[in-house]
């Protein structure tokens, strides 16, 4: 094994995998007392090395890394990378492209959905991953090696992994399917973190939108603050804080600290000043600016069974096409889909509608129907005897 604490013995391992075709990257990291995940490690693999990246060494530079991680013609082979792509964006503001995620490509490949690294290995690879050290305090020094070997693990299997899901993927014509879903993990979009729009993450039913307002605003602020302070949110405020506080609207530090906990002394000091500016900020605004309660689509009286027939075609498809469903379609897009056949969902994009879109809006006009023989269901165009494409 070989763990790398110096910037020279990076830039000599960075120089040799610069040549590979593709090299497979994992992270270990900490997050339970930040907002920012705090990287501790790297594990990095080609054909023929693998190694640890000390990301905490003080004698260690990344940038070579870093810039190993630009090349755009070198692939990049990680597994259920958000998190990963994340980390990278924070630290440079830019992302490893061109990626290849193993989890997305075997949902694409029939594997099941947000199949774990674990039960790939062991379905692709027939080894066994030892767990022992899953819930390892990555940031102490020294790492033992058990502690390193778990950490290698996430990348020398995924090696065998990636070569067979891209035959996988070349046989069946479905490089492109991932493409699409590469796309989104590599635009930067996905990883900016906007205050403005933290408030859309919060689950309230409310459409008043004077307390939407309220929300809205206490949400930015704590995004900002949480971020500034490199804090998780909760340590703030928690959800609950501000749903009450957006539904009482204090504007006194009295009035505050009778708000869920917030007790007097908060109230008075540096966040419950903050808190009243904010609250009183958004009572101040104009109507006009008030915003409207997200859209929540109703599916038309009697729709049910569409639903259900939806969740039918759904499953039939992707059974044919050996694909996970939730790569295609949730219950909430199939809701969406029977309300409004413009519906603003991936399942109506793409190759998603080529393999079930098409079908699900033909079978809420009619020109298909599902028939069941014996224990089969066909997708059937209506007034025809022969099978829907």
């Amino acid at each position: 094994m070989t763990l790398i604490a110096e910037t020279a013995e990076l830039e000599a391992l960075c120089g040799r995998l610069a040549k590979a075709d593709f090299i497979t990257v994992d992270t270990e990291f900490l997050r339970d007392s930040t907002y920012w995940p705090r990287l501790c490690l790297v594990q990095v693999a080609g054909p023929d090395d693998v190694a640890a990246v000390d990301a905490l060494s003080p004698n260690l530079d990344l940038a070579p890394l870093l810039a190993l991680f630009d090349d755009q013609r070198l692939l990049k082979v990680l597994h259920s990378a958000r998190q990963d792509m994340e980390i990278f964006f924070h630290l440079t503001g830019r992302l490893p492209a061109p990626i290849f995620d193993t989890q997305v490509a075997a949902m694409v490949c029939g594997f099941g959905e947000s199949v774990g690294y674990d039960t790939l290995v062991r379905k692709m690879t027939g080894a066994h991953v030892d767990k022992s050290s899953r819930f390892t305090d990555w940031s102490r020094r020294p790492l033992a090696d058990r502690q390193l070997n778990y950490a290698l693990a996430d990348v020398t299997h995924l090696r065998k992994i990636y070569r067979k899901l891209e035959g996988r993927l070349s046989k069946s014509g479905r490089a492109a399917w991932l493409a699409e879903e590469m796309a989104i993990l590599t635009s930067p979009e996905t990883y900016r973190l906007d205050p403005d729009k933290a408030w859309r993450r919060l689950k309230t039913r409310s459409n008043d939108r004077r307390y939407l307002a309220v929300l809205r605003a206490l949400a930015a602020w704590r995004e900002e603050e949480a971020q500034q302070r490199d804090v998780p949110r909760a340590r703030v405020l928690r959800d609950e804080q501000l749903f009450d506080i957006a539904a009482h609207r204090p504007t006194s530090e009295e009035e505050l600290a009778r708000s869920r906990g917030v007790n007097r002394d908060m109230a008075r000091g540096r966040i419950g000043r903050a808190i009243l500016e904010t609250v009183g900020q958004a009572l101040a605004l104009p109507d006009k600016e008030l915003p409207k309660p997200p859209p929540k689509p109703v599916a038309p009286n009697g729709a049910g069974p569409l639903i259900d027939l939806l969740k039918v075609l759904l499953k039939l498809r992707c059974d044919e096409h050996d694909v996970a469903q939730k790569l295609i379609a949730s219950t909430a897009d199939l809701e969406q889909i029977a309300a409004d056949d413009e519906a603003d969902v991936m399942a109506l994009q793409g190759w998603r509608f080529e393999i079930f879109g098409r079908d699900a809006l033909a079978l809420k006009k009619g020109s298909v129907a599902l028939s069941a023989a014996g224990n089969s269901v066909r997708v059937v165009m209506v007034g025809a005897t022969q099978d829907a494409d």
